[in-house]
C-alpha cells in the first residue's frame, strides 16, 4: 500500500496535516477514500478534532522557527494569520488558547485577527 504513487504523492500533506493512511479494507464512512483509476486504494483518517489545535500551533511555530512566546510582534501577528489561514480560530477557545501559547492578552490576539480581516 505505502509505495503506491498516489499515497507517495500525499505522505507529505498528510504527515503535515497529522492525517493517516489506512488499508481501503479498514476504512469507516468518516474516512476519505483514495481512489485511483476507479479502484479504491486506501483512505486517510482525518486527525481526532481533540488536539487540532495544539498540532496548528506546532506547525506554525516549526514553521516559524521559535516557540509562540519567543516570538517579535511582527513574527506573532504572523503566526496569528497563519493559524486564521488553518481554520484554528473556529474551534472553541482557540483566541484564548493562542493568546495563553503566545504569552499575550486575548484583546491582542483579537486586534491581531481584526488587523488581518481590514
Amino acid at each position: 500500500m505505502s509505495d503506491h504513487p498516489l499515497i507517495t504523492a500525499i505522505q507529505p500533506i498528510l504527515d503535515a496535516v497529522g492525517a493517516c493512511v489506512i488499508d481501503a479494507d479498514e476504512a469507516d464512512i468518516s474516512d476519505i477514500p483514495l481512489v485511483w483509476d476507479g479502484t479504491t486504494v486506501a483512505a486517510v483518517r482525518p486527525p481526532p478534532l481533540h488536539g487540532a489545535l495544539d498540532r496548528l500551533i506546532d506547525g506554525v511555530e516549526t514553521e516559524l522557527g521559535a516557540p509562540l512566546t519567543k516570538l517579535s510582534r511582527e513574527d506573532k501577528q504572523r503566526a496569528v494569520r497563519l493559524l486564521d489561514q488553518r481554520g484554528a480560530f473556529i474551534l472553541r477557545r482557540a483566541v484564548e488558547d493562542v493568546a495563553d501559547a503566545m504569552g499575550v492578552s486575548r484583546i491582542t490576539v483579537y486586534n491581531y485577527l481584526n488587523a488581518i480581516h481590514r
